[in-house]
C-alpha cells in the first residue's frame, strides 16, 4: 500500500497554528493547480487567502517563485497594506496586492481571492460584450459576473476604491483588458468559481471561431441563473478530488 502524501509531506512548522497551516496547504495547492491547468503567467498574477483568526493578515505568493514551485511554508504573510508581517525571506508583488487588499478589506466574506491572466479569460475581457450566456457553463457564472475597466498596471492604491465599487456584492469580476478575478469564503470556493469562469471563457472563444452563435431562450437563461445559486457548494465535493489529483503527481506543495 502506498504512503499517504499528506503523511509524507505535511510537516507543519511548530510556530504556525494548525488552522493557518491548513489554509496554507490549500492555497499552495491552488497555485500548483493553476500551473497544472496551464493558467499561470510565469511569476505574475496572484492567489491570496485570509489568515484564520486575523482579518487583517493574508497569505500570498512569494514574488519570483513559479507557481509550480510554491509550497505551504513559502507563502508570505502580509498585512492589508502589503507589508510583510512574518518574514520568511521572500517579498511580494505590490501590484498584486493592490487588487487583493481592496477585495479582502471591503468584503469580510472574501476568505480567498484569485486573479489570473489566462488566455481565454483575458481574451473575453477584451471583448465589448464580455462573457456571453452561450454555454451551460457560462450561464452558471454569468449572473455572478461584474466588470472593472482597465486603469494601467495596478500600482495606484487609489484604484482600490473603484475595484470595490465595481465588485459590489458579486464574487466574479472580469478585469477589462486584463484578466479574471474570483473570491470565495475559502480557497476551494474561489478556485471552483475560477475553474467555471475560465472554462466558460475558453468555450466562448472556441465557439466564436466556428461561426454564428446560437443563444438559448430567455427562459433557459433564467432557469440556469436560479440553479447557479448553489454553484459555490460544489467546491466541497470538488476540492478533495483536486487534492487527490495533485497528490498523485505533485505532492510537494504540502511542505
Amino acid at each position: 500500500m502506498s504512503a499517504n502524501p499528506q503523511t509524507l509531506f505535511d510537516k507543519r512548522p511548530s510556530h504556525i497554528p494548525a488552522e493557518e497551516w491548513q489554509v496554507r496547504v490549500d492555497l499552495a495547492a491552488a497555485y500548483r493547480l493553476v500551473a497544472h491547468f496551464g493558467w499561470d503567467d510565469l511569476i505574475f498574477t496572484h492567489l491570496s487567502a485570509r489568515v484564520p483568526g486575523n482579518h487583517h493578515h493574508f497569505l500570498i505568493n512569494p514574488y519570483g517563485m513559479m507557481f509550480h514551485e510554491i509550497t505551504a511554508s513559502s507563502l508570505v504573510k502580509v498585512d492589508h497594506e502589503g507589508a510583510v508581517v512574518a518574514d520568511n525571506g521572500y517579498g511580494v508583488n505590490p501590484a498584486g496586492f493592490t487588487i487583493h487588499s481592496a477585495v479582502h478589506m471591503a468584503r469580510p466574506d472574501a476568505g480567498s481571492v484569485m486573479h489570473l491572466h489566462n488566455h481565454a479569460g483575458t481574451a473575453v475581457s477584451a471583448q465589448k460584450e464580455g462573457l456571453l450566456p452561450i454555454t451551460q457553463t457560462a450561464m452558471l457564472v454569468h449572473p455572478r459576473v461584474t466588470y472593472h475597466d482597465y486603469e494601467g498596471v495596478a500600482l495606484n492604491l487609489d484604484e482600490r476604491e473603484r475595484i470595490v465599487r465595481d465588485l459590489g456584492d458579486k464574487d466574479i469580476m472580469i478585469l477589462r483588458n486584463h484578466g479574471t478575478l474570483t473570491l470565495g469564503k475559502g480557497v476551494p470556493e474561489a478556485f471552483t468559481l475560477m475553474y467555471f469562469l475560465e472554462n466558460a471563457c475558453e468555450k466562448q472563444i472556441r465557439a466564436q471561431a466556428g461561426g454564428e452563435l446560437h443563444f438559448p431562450s430567455a427562459e433557459a437563461i433564467e432557469t440556469t441563473r436560479k440553479q447557479s445559486e448553489t454553484l459555490p457548494k460544489v467546491a466541497k465535493l470538488l476540492w478533495p478530488g483536486l487534492l487527490r489529483t495533485l497528490d498523485a503527481k505533485d505532492p510537494g506543495y504540502r511542505q
